[in-house]
C-alpha cells in the first residue's frame, strides 16, 4: 500500500500517531526504528536493513551492548546530577525523567534487564548511595568532581581553623576565671553574726521632717501672631511630607513587585542555552585552537547540550553549557534574554555597568515592547545572531 500524500487526512493522522512515546516492545534499538503496532514491527524485523544490522551485531555483540550500557548510564547520571544534585531521590522518578525524551536509549538494549539491577550496579560501583524502602529504591548521587572535592576540602579546612580559634578563646577565658577565683579565696572573707537586740522594751521612733516642695513660678506664655503663623506653616509642611512619603508605595506597586518575584522564580532555570545566540567556548579540553572562539548555537539537545558552529573555521562542536559563556554585544545591538523573569524576550542593549557586571536593556518586540529593564546580569542576556 503506498504512503499517504503530504497534507491528506491520512498523512496527518499518521503524524499524530507517531508523535510522542510509543510502546517499548515495538522499538528496535539497533536500527533506532519505532513501530506503531505489532504488524509494523514484524515487517521491520523481516526487512533487509534490519537483517544487516543483526549481522553487524552478531560480529561483535559484547562491544555493542557495552557501548549502549555506557551511554545509558552516562545519560541517567547526568539527569540525576543536574536536576537533583546530591539529594536522596526515588530511582524510578529519575528514570521517568530520562525516558521523557523520545530519542532516549532503551534499557532493553543494555546489560541490565530491570531498573533494580541497574540501581544495584550503581551501588556496587560507588557512583551512588543506594537504599531500598517500602516505596522502592532510593539513590543519592556521589559527586566525585575534582573541583567539588577541592571546594569541600577548603571549606572543611576553614571550619577547622575557625573551631581552633574558638577553642583557644574558650581556654583563655577559663584560665582567667580560675585566676580570679584563686585571687578571691586569698582575701579575708567577711564574718556574719546573729543580730541580737539588747533592750527589747525600747520602742523605735521615727523623726521625719517633711517640708512642702517649693512652688515653681509659672511664666505666662505669650503667642504672637507671627509665631502662630510659622507653627501652622511648619505643621502643614510636615503633614504634606508625611503624605507624600506614604504615597510613594501604593498597593498597585506592591502587586507589581509580587508578580515580578513570581515571574522570576518560575522562569529562572538551571539551563540557558537556546538556538541562534552567539556564545564563546570556555574549555581548554579541546585544545587552544578552540579556546575563547565564538560561534552560534544551531541545535539544542536535552536542554543542556548545544551544537555550536564556529565563525572562524565553520566547524561544528557538541558542547555542554558548562563549557560555554554568553557574549555581550555593542550598545544598540539586539540581545536575547536567556534566563530570568523575561526569559525568551528579544531586547536592545542600552548601556553597560562594568563595575556591577550588569546592563540596561529595552524590550524590542512582543506585548512588553518598550519596557526598560535595569540591573540585568551578564549571564541572563546574550548576543543574538543577526546573520540568519
Amino acid at each position: 500500500m503506498p504512503r499517504a500524500e503530504f497534507g491528506t487526512p491520512k498523512y496527518i493522522a499518521n503524524k499524530m500517531k507517531a508523535k510522542g512515546l510509543q510502546k517499548l516492545r515495538w522499538y528496535c534499538q539497533m536500527c533506532q526504528k519505532q513501530c506503531r503496532d505489532e504488524n509494523g514491527f514484524k515487517c521491520h524485523t523481516m526487512s533487509e536493513s534490519h537483517q544487516r544490522q543483526l549481522l553487524l551485531f552478531a560480529d561483535n555483540s559484547k562491544r555493542i551492548i557495552d557501548d549502549f550500557s555506557y551511554e545509558f548510564a552516562k545519560e541517567y547520571l547526568q539527569i540525576l546530577r543536574r536536576q537533583f544534585g546530591t539529594k536522596r531521590v526515588n530511582a524510578n522518578r529519575v528514570y521517568q525523567e530520562y525516558i521523557s525524551d523520545r530519542n532516549h536509549l532503551h534499557m532493553n538494549a543494555t546489560r541490565w534487564v530491570t531498573l533494580t539491577g541497574f540501581v544495584k550496579w550503581l551501588g556496587r560501583t560507588g557512583k551512588c548511595l543506594v537504599d531500598e524502602t517500602e516505596k522502592g529504591w532510593f539513590i543519592t548521587y556521589v559527586d566525585r568532581d575534582p573541583e567539588t572535592i577541592a571546594r569541600e576540602e577548603k571549606k572543611n579546612k576553614k571550619m577547622k581553623m575557625d573551631k581552633d580559634d574558638e577553642e583557644r578563646t574558650l581556654e583563655f577565658v577559663q584560665k582567667q576565671v580560675q585566676l580570679a577565683q584563686e585571687r578571691g579565696q586569698t582575701k579575708n572573707e567577711p564574718v556574719y553574726t546573729e543580730l541580737v537586740r539588747e533592750n527589747e522594751e525600747e520602742k523605735l521612733k521615727l523623726d521625719l521632717k517633711l517640708e512642702p516642695p517649693p512652688k515653681k513660678e509659672v511664666k505666662p506664655v505669650v503667642f504672637t501672631q507671627l509665631k502662630r503663623s510659622l507653627d501652622e506653616g511648619t505643621s502643614k509642611s510636615t503633614v504634606k511630607k508625611n503624605k507624600t512619603e506614604n504615597r510613594k508605595k501604593t498597593a498597585l506597586d506592591e502587586i507589581k513587585e509580587i508578580e515580578e518575584i513570581k515571574k522570576e522564580k518560575s522562569n529562572r532555570k538551571d539551563y540557558w542555552i537556546t538556538e541562534d545566540i552567539v556564545v564563546k567556548v570556555m574549555t581548554k579540553s579541546l585544545g587552544d585552537e578552540y579556546y575563547k572562539q565564538k560561534g552560534v548555537i544551531r541545535e539544542v539537545h536535552n536542554k543542556y547540550i548545544a551544537i555550536v558552529k564556529l565563525f572562524d573555521s565553520g566547524r561544528k562542536l557538541k558542547l555542554d553549557q558548562e563549557h560555554l559563556e554568553t557574549v555581550i554585544p555593542a550598545i544598540g545591538k539586539l540581545v536575547k534574554v536567556v534566563n530570568g523573569a523575561y526569559r525568551g524576550e528579544t531586547a536592545t542593549l542600552l548601556s553597560i555597568d562594568e563595575k556591577k557586571y550588569c546592563a540596561e536593556i529595552k524590550i524590542a518586540s512582543g506585548l512588553l515592547m518598550g519596557r526598560t529593564l535595569s540591573g540585568v546580569q551578564y549571564e541572563d542576556i546574550c548576543k543574538l545572531n543577526e546573520e540568519q
